[in-house]
């Protein structure tokens, strides 16, 4: 490989600011913050949403009120257009 092309590969801290939950994974993704984890300091990548905080890897989902905005819309334009059948 050629010196002086390539990004600089090394480990980096992500941050999932949600749960505070901090891992350590190789990137080539360039920040200005850093953080020390576990004794060593890492660059730090802060992120909202990870494996750990990700309603479908936890099992909690949250629950929307579509239901009541479904009803209303049904009611006000019936079935006209609609490819699916109305649930009774």
């Amino acid at each position: 490989m050629r010196d002086g092309i390539h990004p600089n590969y090394r480990e980096v801290l992500f941050h999932d600011v949600s749960n505070d939950f901090k891992f350590v994974t190789r990137s080539t993704i360039q920040t200005r913050e850093k953080m020390e984890f576990e004794g060593k300091e890492y660059p730090l990548v802060k992120i909202e949403v990870s494996a750990e905080s990700h309603p479908f890897y936890t099992g909690k989902h949250k629950i929307v009120d579509t239901a009541g905005r479904v009803d209303k819309f049904r009611k006000k334009f019936g079935t006209v257009g609609s490819k699916t059948s109305v649930a009774g």
